[in-house]
């Protein structure tokens, strides 16, 4: 019988959440949901240093923003908690005592000055990367190098000290990774890691493979940045005798910079005027402040769609999927290896073509909200003409108001430069005409009679209706571009048009 899929999402509380990490959240949903598996997420906080109060509060709100909350969470909790892992301290020693007791790991009482004395004496040594590891372990003060009695006095008296992985002397690792295929890393290239710090909290490296092993996670999807961890990941599933039952593996590629050049950074959105964080995020310490996605007006499913896109593809040419049809396309094997750029230019596509195939009655929400914070109240039957008629121009939410804000509040400055062009003596004459035309209308009025009726008009003053049309829009709009115009007249009614016609007509100065 196949094993029930469990997945997680594994943040640390140590600041807002990048949109590189709500991607591999994203594609532990995805995979969980195409699997008929679980979605968890646990927080990684045995580094107390780093801890960002609100950080917590601000995972779980983006991941419910976005619609892809976790079965089993600390807010949520299943039957393998507790999911903070300061929570669940206490039983982390036992799994490193068990890895010293049987030879692969050992205690370690070197002072930080002893090991910086380390470093400096391999790179004066010429050594590349100073480490300490199988050959240099054994000039140090440890468990390895100590007799037995010399370290039980150590532990009687108190002294601090750290376990570390013992990793064997030039050994081939071998990891068969979902995306990359098969990596093999030899163990002299490995350090002795920490796995148990001297106040008492578990490294990320021992935490991690404890907690997934007795949470049952059957497969790790992470960030590439794990991927240079993953051999000694592997060694602890063989030295605590879970090799049967480790997860498989499978490492994301990078989200990079727009040019391709570097990991995307918040310095990077911060640069080039784009959020890279899911919600709105202000720093605790410094109060230093940070846009999200959200509040710029994205929506959660555009958000979600593009996301997707970052890394993965479906294997042909369609790029928008409700969260169901990901769910069914999603495959792990489609995930690239090379880092993708980040576009925001594609993100603002997206959310375009989710904000065109909104219901109008979501859009007008969106319009009336900010219409009557700015003290407008919009008749029902005028604010659903409006969005149809500007919904396909937009995109952002707010730009439905932004749009056609001149159809509700009439103009009372216009676009000068339009205005030195093209209000001339012939656009002066049309209008004038078109005004008392409208003024005497009283039949049905759409946009095809809106049309008509100026057609007529600039053919009886004997002007071609195309050299005054921008002066048209200009008079009634106050610019010189927007929406179709005769839509725009047919909300505005005949003599709301005429109106403003004449206000333009006493307003603005005729260019010789």
């Amino acid at each position: 019988m196949n094993k029930e899929v469990r997945v997680r999402f594994a943040p640390s509380p140590t600041g807002a959440l990048h949109i590189g990490g709500v991607r591999t959240a994203l594609y532990n949903y995805l995979f969980a949901k195409k699997m008929g598996g679980k979605f968890l997420l646990r927080i990684e906080d045995t580094d107390q240093t780093r801890f960002v109060p609100g950080a917590e509060d601000y995972i779980k709100e983006s991941l419910e923003w976005l619609g892809i909350s976790p079965v089993e969470s600390p807010w949520n909790p299943g039957g393998c908690g507790p999911y903070r892992q300061s929570e669940r301290k206490p039983m982390y020693m036992q799994y490193a005592l068990d890895l010293v007791e049987k030879g692969h790991a050992y205690y370690a009482f070197d002072t930080s000055e002893e090991l910086e004395a380390m470093r400096e004496r391999l790179t004066a040594a010429r050594v590349v990367q100073p480490q300490y590891n199988s050959i240099t372990r054994t000039q140090m003060k440890n468990s390895l190098t100590l007799t037995a009695e010399e370290v039980k006095a150590r532990h009687a008296s108190g002294e601090p000290y750290v376990i570390r992985i013992k990793i064997p002397r030039n050994e081939e690792v071998r990891l068969n990774d979902m995306i990359r295929g098969w990596v093999m890393v030899n163990s002299s290239t490995l350090d002795d890691k920490v796995l148990m710090k001297s106040d008492g909290m578990p490294t990320y490296h021992l935490a991690n493979i404890v907690d997934d092993h007795l949470m049952n996670i059957t497969h790790v999807i992470r960030g590439e940045e794990w991927l240079p961890s993953a051999p000694l990941h592997v060694l602890l599933y063989r030295y605590f005798g879970w090799a049967d039952s480790m997860p498989q593996f499978a490492h994301l590629p990078l989200l990079l910079k727009p040019d391709g050049n570097g990991k995307l950074s918040k310095r990077d959105g911060d640069k080039l005027g784009f959020p890279v964080f899911p919600l709105n995020w202000t720093d605790p310490f410094t109060g230093e402040k940070s846009s999200g996605f959200r509040e710029q007006g994205y929506l959660p499913d555009a958000f979600l769609n593009f996301l997707a896109f970052l890394g993965w593809n479906p294997g042909d040419e369609r790029e928008l999927f409700t969260i169901e049809e990901l769910v069914e396309a999603f495959s792990v094997e489609r995930i690239g290896k090379s880092g993708t750029k980040f576009d925001i230019a594609k993100a603002k596509w997206y959310n375009e073509q989710y904000l065109k195939v909104k219901p109008i009655d979501e859009l007008a929400a969106f319009f009336i909200a900010d219409a009557n914070a700015e003290g407008f109240e919009v008749p029902a039957d005028k604010t659903e003409a409006i969005v149809n008629l500007v919904k396909g121009r937009v995109t952002f939410p707010a730009d439905l108001w932004k749009e056609s804000k001149f159809i509700v509040s009439a103009p009372t400055e216009f676009d000068q430069e339009i205005a030195s062009k093209k209000w001339n003596a012939d656009a002066v004459k049309v209008l004038g005409a078109y005004a008392v035309t409208l003024e005497g209308f009283s039949g049905p009025f759409d946009a095809g009679t809106a049309k008509a009726l100026l057609e007529s008009t600039a053919e009886t003053e004997g002007i071609k209706l195309g050299k005054v049309m921008q002066a048209v829009r200009l008079a009634v709009t106050g610019s010189g571009a927007g929406p179709d115009l005769m839509e725009v007249f047919a909300i505005l009614g005949t003599m709301e048009v005429a109106k403003r016609i004449r206000f333009a007509l006493s307003t603005l100065t005729v260019v010789a």
